[in-house]
Parts: C-alpha cells; structure tokens; sequence
C-alpha cells in the first residue's frame, strides 16, 4: 500500500552512533529541515534528554498535529514494546530502556521502534525496488509479480529485514532478518558481517597487500584502486572486491531460501555495486556437489542483476507457456521458469529507512486522512 497521498505526519529519527537527526514526514516526503543533535553523551539522562529534545524541535517545526513517532534504533531491543537492551555503540544503554513508552508518556502519541535493515526493506517496498520492478513486468506484459522482498544493507555493519506480501515481517524476538549471523563463507569462525562490512573490505585488502588492517585505505579507495583511478595494488583491490561478492553471495543465498523474493542491496558500499555484483550472482548462480555424482543448482531459484542491462532483458521476459489439463481440452498458462531479481536501493538508503519508518507507522495506525 503507498501512503504518498496520506496527509498524516509521522516524526522520525536516524540514530546513529554519534548523532541523531530527527525529521518529519508526510505523503512519504520529508517536509522539514532535519534537526541535528549529538548521540553522545556523559550519561543515559543526558542521551535520553537530547532525544527527547529532538522530537520537541521537530513538532514545534511542523504545521499539524503529529500522529506518531516512529523510527529505527540500534539493537538488541524488544522492538515491539519499544524497550532498547545492551547496545554496542551506545554504551550507557545497558540493563533495558524503556524508550518507547518514555516517549508515548511525553508526547501523548504512539511509537514504533525497528531495526534500520526492517524499515530500510518496508521503505524499498513500498516505493521503492519492488513496485518499480513490478509496474516494468506490466508494460514488458510479463505476468509475473513480485510480492517478496529482502532488503540488506552493507555498511559499518550488515543488516536486513523481510517484507513478505505488503507486510513487514516480525519474529518473536525482534531477531527478524538477522542475516550478519550467517556463517561467514570464508571465515569459519566469523560471521557474515566481519566480511560484508566497511572492516571487511579493509580486511581483505590489507590481507593481499601484507599490511596491517589500520593501515590500509577505505573501501571507497581501493575502489577507485581497482578501476586503476588512484595509486594502488589493482590487482588486490579488484581481488578484494571479488571476496566481498563471493562473500555477499553466499549469505544471500542462505538468506533467499527462506524468503523466495526480491533482493534490494542498500548502505554505504552498495555504491560499489559494479566491483562485487558478478561475484554475487555468480556465487548464489552456482552449484552443490551430491554423493551420487551429479551437480545441483545451488537454489531453485535463478538469480540476475537487475543492474546488468543484458541481464535485466533476461529477467523481464516472459517465459509463460500454455499446457492442456489432463482429460479436458482447456489450456492454462505455466511459468516453468523460477526469477529473482537483484538490484540496488531506488530510494537512497537513508531515504527509504525513513519511509519505512512512517509507513509502518500508518500500516499499523490503519486508516488513511487524505
């Protein structure tokens, strides 16, 4: 459901490790200047106060009576009763905090708190990856639809989040999408994030060029490195860039088993999408030995790079066929085929967090004020 015709506004915050920015949104557009305040603090009082500064800034910014506060928050929380637990990055949440309810008791509204990689995918959803890919199938005449989605983000960490038929999916322990547990593909004991990561990148750089991972440059250089536009080891950053794919690709495809959709790639090094999408596809394109002999597609599933113009034709077309019912002379159409598409953020990663932030506050409000 789009909510880009809904006058209701929603207050929002992006909360980081060193600040926060609060915002207001309306028809899926923000409509005030971000408000900008420091996440740190000597103590939880002090962090706890600029919050609640932050939103006060923001209402006394906007024409109208807000309806809801809703936003993404560093976990592990209890999302859904709005209590923050243990962070990493904010280390004066320890022991529980119940943000959520604090919030509703000043502000006299409700509030809904998720994880950025659950509203980065609701955004995509909504406005963004999905519906585009969609309303393509239809003027390619494609009768395929998509209704699943998986959205991750490959940053200063790895996240994700699942929408599955215009819902967002909640597990029972606000550990949905928790997709940087995977099993790290050549690390046996890491975990996925240590590789799809800004650290990751560093990693394998610093790795093929024998440095120590402090000394070696960002993934945004060794990008340029590997396109031969600044001084470096091309080889190694083009090698580095490959690792990341391969990596991505097997975390995905563990990932995708369980969703069967879309795949949208947002944060920082999605930018970078040209040096490690081949990988990608290729890793989750690949096949499983078996006992008796014989080699297996990896998944059922084919996937292709929606950012690939070849690839892209391959996947909008349509490959439908008309089969006769047993004993009956009627036909009925069958698509033997079995498509994902992967590609990258439509919306701009901060973008479609904060339209997955109001949208999901409207999804759960219900109703509509146009």
């Amino acid at each position: 459901m789009r909510y880009n015709k809904d006058q209701r506004i929603v207050m929002t915050l992006d909360a980081g490790g060193t600040n926060f920015v609060f915002s207001a949104v309306q028809a899926e557009q923000e409509i005030i200047e971000p408000v900008t305040l420091s996440a740190k603090g000597s103590d939880l009082e002090t962090i706890l106060k600029n919050i609640i500064e932050g939103f006060r800034l923001v209402k006394s910014k906007i024409n109208g009576k807000p309806v809801a506060i809703s936003f993404a928050f560093p976990g592990p929380a209890d999302y859904e009763n709005g209590i923050i637990g243990d962070l990493q990055n904010l280390p004066s949440f320890r022991g529980g905090i119940a943000l959520g309810p604090m919030l509703e008791e000043i502000f006299g509204i409700p509030v809904f708190i998720n994880n950025d990689g659950d509203l980065f995918a609701f955004g995509e959803a909504i406005s963004g990856l999905l519906p585009e890919i969609n309303l393509k199938l239809e003027k390619c005449g494609n009768p395929k639809r998509y209704r699943n989605l998986l959205g991750v983000t490959f940053g200063t960490g790895f996240g994700g989040g699942i929408v599955s038929r215009g819902e967002l999916f909640l597990g029972d322990n606000s550990a949905q999408g928790e997709v940087n547990r995977i099993r790290n593909r050549f690390y046996k004991n890491f975990d996925a994030e240590e590789s799809l990561s800004i650290r990751g990148i560093k990693m394998e750089y610093a790795n093929r060029i024998s440095v120590n991972i402090a000394s070696s440059p960002g993934p945004k250089e060794i990008g340029e490195i590997a396109e031969n536009r600044a001084p470096g080891d091309q080889e190694s950053a083009i090698k580095a860039y490959e690792a990341f794919g391969r990596a991505a690709g097997d975390a995905l495809a563990n990932a995708i088993t369980l969703v069967d959709g879309l795949i949208v790639i947002g944060g920082g090094l999605s930018h970078s999408y040209p040096l490690f999408m081949p990988g990608l596809i290729e890793e989750i394109n690949s096949t499983f030995d078996t006992l008796t002999g014989y080699s297996v597609p990896r998944l059922e599933i084919n996937a292709y790079n929606l950012e690939d113009h070849i690839q892209s034709l391959q996947f909008y077309t349509s490959s439908t066929i008309e089969i006769k019912i047993p004993f009956s002379n009627r036909k009925v159409v069958y698509d033997p085929s079995k498509k994902i598409g992967i590609g990258i953020t439509r919306l701009g990663t901060s973008n479609a967090v904060s339209i997955g932030a109001y949208a999901f506050a409207l999804s759960k409000l219900g109703g509509s004020m146009l």
